[in-house]
C-alpha cells in the first residue's frame, strides 16, 4: 500500500466535482516521457521457523530499518517516535501492516534501471537481515505465522483500515498481515489509451494471476490454492476491490472512474497530524456535507485513491495489482512483462484479442478458478497455458522493438526468460513451491526457508 505523506501544497479546497475528474487528465503524458515504477513487497521471517518477523525488539522491522537508514542512502519516517518508512531520493521503503517490507521504486525508462535498483535493495536488505537472522522469501504469503499471530504496524492509517475490514469482508486481516504482492506503475498519454489500458489489465487479471501465482503456503501447510493471496482479495472489501464493470462498457472515461471513488466508503483524512476516521462516509458525502467542520481537499481526493484496490487502479498513473511477489529471478518479468504490452499499442490490442470474448461474469470465474488451478484454467477449450505462451510472444515483441539494451547487449526482453521456461511446461511458480514442499523439501521449514530465501548475487 502506498505510504501516506500529507503535502500542504496539495491541500487545494475540492469545490467542484470538475476538479476531481481533471485530477487524471491533467497527468496524461507523451510516450516519450513514459517511465515505469515497480513496488516490490516481500515476506520477512525468522530464519529458525519461517514466523513474520515482529515490527518491535531487537531483530524486528523497525530495528532492521533503522539500520537501513543509519547504513544506506536513507531517511527515517517516523509516526509518534516509531520509524514505520523511510525515503530516499527517488524512492521509498514501506511497511505493510504485518511488516511485510516493500520497495516502492523510482521512476525508471527501462527495466535494466528496475533490475539495477532492485539488485542494490536486495543487497542492503540482506547485509541488514544477515545479523538478526532474518530471510526474505520469493513468495507471495507469509508461510507459517496465522494472522493473530503477526505483530501490526503502528501506522495510523492501519489502525483505522484494521476494524474497517472485519465488517466488510471475511479475509481482510490476512490481506493486511499475510499477502505480499508486486505492482507496476504505469503513465498514459490521454483519457481513451488510459481507459484502453484499464480494460485491457483487467481482463488479463485472471491470466496474470494464474501465470505469477506463488502462494500455495498459509498456516504452516499447503493452503489448496496457486495463489491464496488472490483468492484472498475475493472476500476483502467488495466495494473497493476486483473487476470494475464499467470500465468494460463503450465510452467510459475519467468522469465514470471518478464517480465510482466518490461513491466508495473514506478511510481517513489527517488535519494537522490528526487522523480522522472517515469509513462512515462516502468521498461524495464528505463533499456534500463536510465532516467535523473540514472539508474536502485535493490531498484528501489523492490518498482516498490509494484506498481503492481494483485490479487495475487509476491515480495520476495506472497500477497493475494482481501478481503475487515472487522470487528474484522472475521478478522483474513483472515490469518487463507490462513495458512489452501497454506501452506498445499493437501489443496491447493484441493482448485485448486474447480475453476480449470474455464476459463479465467469465471473467469473474477465470479469476477464482486461476486461484486454485492457476495454468491448468481453460477458457473455454483454450488453456491459460497456451494464452500465457501467446501473451509472453506479444510482450518479448514489444520489448524487442524497444531495443534497449544492457552492458551486455540484452533487451529487456532478457527478464523473461525464467518465467517463459517456467509457463511454457504449463506451471506457474506455486507449481514449484508445491512439488518441493512435497518432495525435496518433504514439509521442513529450515528446507522452506533456505529454499525460498533471497540470496545476494554470486
Amino acid at each position: 500500500m502506498s505510504q501516506y505523506v500529507p503535502d500542504k501544497a496539495a491541500a487545494v479546497p475540492v469545490t467542484r466535482r470538475e476538479q476531481l475528474i481533471d485530477y487524471f487528465a491533467e497527468a496524461a503524458k507523451p510516450s516519450s516521457e513514459w517511465g515505469l515504477g515497480t513496488e516490490y513487497e516481500k515476506v520477512a521471517v525468522l530464519r529458525e521457523d519461517a514466523r513474520a518477523v515482529p515490527f518491535s525488539g531487537r531483530r524486528g522491522i523497525e530495528s532492521l530499518l533503522r539500520d537501513l537508514a543509519e547504513r544506506f542512502d536513507w531517511e527515517p519516517i517516523e509516526e509518534e517516535g516509531r520509524v514505520v518508512a523511510l525515503s530516499g531520493a527517488r524512492a521509498s521503503v514501506t511497511l505493510e501492516p504485518g511488516g511485510q517490507l516493500e520497495l516502492s521504486g523510482e521512476v525508471c525508462d527501462s527495466v535494466h534501471c528496475a533490475e539495477a535498483e532492485f539488485s542494490r535493495h536486495i543487497e542492503e536488505i540482506l547485509a541488514v537481515g544477515e545479523g538478526r537472522e532474518i530471510a526474505f522469501l520469493g513468495l507471495g504469503m507469509q508461510p507459517v505465522s496465522r494472522v493473530e499471530e503477526i505483530e501490526r504496524v503502528p501506522k495510523k492509517r492501519y489502525g483505522i483500515m484494521g476494524p474497517h475490514m472485519t465488517k466488510v469482508g471475511t479475509l481482510g486481516q490476512r490481506m493486511m498481515t499475510q499477502t505480499a504482492t508486486v505492482q507496476v506503475n504505469m503513465d498514459f498519454s490521454s483519457e481513451s489509451d488510459a481507459m484502453m489500458k484499464l480494460k485491457v489489465g483487467m481482463g488479463l487479471a485472471p491470466l496474470l494471476n494464474a501465470m505469477f501465482a506463488n502462494s500455495p503456503l498459509s498456516d504452516g501447510d499447503l493452503n489448496g490454492y496457486v495463489s491464496y493471496r488472490g483468492h484472498i482479495w475475493t472476500d476483502t472489501d467488495p466495494a473497493r476491490c476486483g473487476f470494475l464493470e464499467f470500465i468494460f462498457e463503450e465510452g467510459a472515461g475519467f468522469e465514470r472512474y471518478a464517480d465510482y471513488a466518490l461513491d466508495v466508503p473514506m478511510y481517513f483524512i489527517v488535519r494537522d497530524g490528526e487522523w480522522f476516521d472517515m469509513t462512515s462516509l462516502t468521498f461524495r458525502e464528505f463533499m456534500d456535507r463536510g465532516h467535523k467542520g473540514h472539508r474536502p481537499t485535493m490531498t484528501d481526493w489523492d490518498s482516498h485513491l490509494t484506498t481503492l484496490f481494483p485490479e487495475m487502479r487509476l491515480k495520476r498513473y495506472i497500477e497493475m495489482r494482481s501478481v503475487d511477489s515472487q522470487a528474484p529471478e522472475i521478478m522483474l518479468a513483472v515490469p518487463a512483462l507490462a513495458k512489452g504490452i501497454f506501452y506498445e499499442e499493437d501489443c496491447l490490442l493484441a493482448a485485448w484479442d486474447l480475453v476480449k470474448a470474455w464476459s463479465f461474469v467469465e471473467l469473474n470465474e477465470l479469476y477464482r478458478s486461476a486461484h486454485r488451478r492457476g495454468l491448468q484454467t481453460k477458457a473455454g477449450r483454450t488453456s491459460f497455458r497456451d494464452l500465457a505462451m501467446e501473451l509472453l510472444t506479444i510482450a518479448r515483441t514489444g520489448l524487442e522493438r524497444h531495443a534497449v539494451v544492457n552492458v551486455s547487449g540484452d533487451d529487456e526482453s532478457v527478464y523473461l526468460e525464467r518465467l517463459t521456461e517456467l509457463n511454457s511446461r504449463g506451471m506457474c511458480p506455486a507449481d514449484l513451491v508445491i512439488q518441493r514442499w512435497k518432495g525435496e523439501w518433504n514439509q521442513s521449514l529450515a528446507r522452506l526457508v533456505d529454499g525460498s530465501s533471497y540470496r545476494a548475487a554470486a
